[in-house]
């Protein structure tokens, strides 16, 4: 009998999980199956539950699959020595969050909605989307700090806490380019950029 090597096995895990991927998009969360998953997939039943053994375990590695891509492109953006300014690497995010969204197999930020209201009561997306989202987070508190050093940002600001912000925008512009359809990476980061350039009144 052939021996299955690590090249194949990975891609009929990420054929399972762009099959629900697939799924999800086009009947949501709740209405999809197992049953729905292995139809798409085009496997037995038998080859899907030997990656998968429930339908939350395939949403959480949709989300592991997706946050993954914005890892190593911050992997990317921390690794170069020229000035980065929260607004850039805010910039980056969302304009990789956008390529991601427009890959074969539909938009999966309307997965990643559906994700972030499940993992609520979910103990099995919490626990990926809880390690991922730290992880991004970590990321813009790194940001932070470079800017810092750089002269770009209040060196006795908090890093912790402008990373938390920033962090926080990404689901916000998700929400809103779904829901409203009318913002835009140059009109979200123009806003951050006023946003910090602001001055603060002083007090009467």
């Amino acid at each position: 009998m052939p021996k299955i090597t690590d090249e194949h096995r990975t891609a009929r895990r990420l054929q399972i999980v762009m099959a629900a991927r697939r799924c999800v998009i086009e009947q949501g969360f709740h209405k999809t199956t197992m049953a729905d998953v292995i139809r798409e997939s085009g496997l037995s039943a038998g080859a899907v539950y030997g990656y998968f053994k429930s339908k939350d375990e395939i949403v959480a590695a949709i989300a592991d699959n997706a946050l993954s891509s914005i890892d190593e492109l911050f992997q990317g953006i921390l690794a170069t020595e020229a000035p980065l300014s929260p607004a850039d690497a805010l910039r980056a995010t969302l304009e990789h969050v956008l390529r991601i969204a427009s890959q074969p197999g539909g938009d999966v930020t309307r997965v990643a909605i559906q994700a972030w209201a499940e993992a609520l009561h979910n103990e099995t997306i919490m626990a990926t989307a809880t390690s991922k989202y730290r992880m991004l987070r970590n990321h813009f508190v790194e940001v932070a700090r470079r800017a810092q050093a750089d002269g770009t940002v209040d060196p006795d600001a908090d890093p912790e806490q402008i990373g938390q912000v920033l962090f926080g925008m990404i689901p916000g512009f998700v929400l809103q380019r779904l829901l409203l359809g009318d913002v835009t990476v140059d009109s979200y980061t123009a806003g951050l950029e006023a946003l910090l350039s602001a001055r603060t009144p002083r007090p009467v």
